[in-house]
């Protein structure tokens, strides 16, 4: 079993930056890979940046060139700098680790962008 925990969302203006974390704890061992995914408003989940097995980073192309992901890539805690934020970012970003067996889902944490 492995236990998410998200932080660092918040308010802040188009254009501005925000980083969030996530740590992870638990049966890290178990742990592949990790990554971030968001919930948006009239949206469907989907990944915002993610480690792949074949030892790559995947980002999705509305953020591309903006968002990056860091930290190890099995774990236990990883980082996403989102620069540039747009509007369209504003969201509930959550975390997600993956082992052979599982995907697990930290709460989530909220990010707002103004105009």
């Amino acid at each position: 079993q492995v236990q998410l925990v998200e932080s660092g969302g918040g308010l802040v203006q188009a254009g501005g930056s925000l980083r969030l974390s996530c740590t992870a704890s638990g049966d890290t061992i178990r742990v592949i890979t990790m990554g971030w995914y968001r919930q948006t408003p009239g949206k469907q989940r989907e990944s915002v940046a993610t480690y792949t097995t074949g030892g790559s980073i995947s980002y999705t192309d509305s953020v591309k060139g903006r968002f990056a992901i860091s930290g190890a890539r099995s774990g236990p805690t990883v980082y996403l700098q989102m620069n540039n934020l747009k509007p369209e970012d504003t969201g509930v970003y959550y975390c997600s680790a993956r082992t052979r067996e599982y995907r697990y889902w930290g709460q989530g944490t909220q990010v707002t962008v103004s105009s």
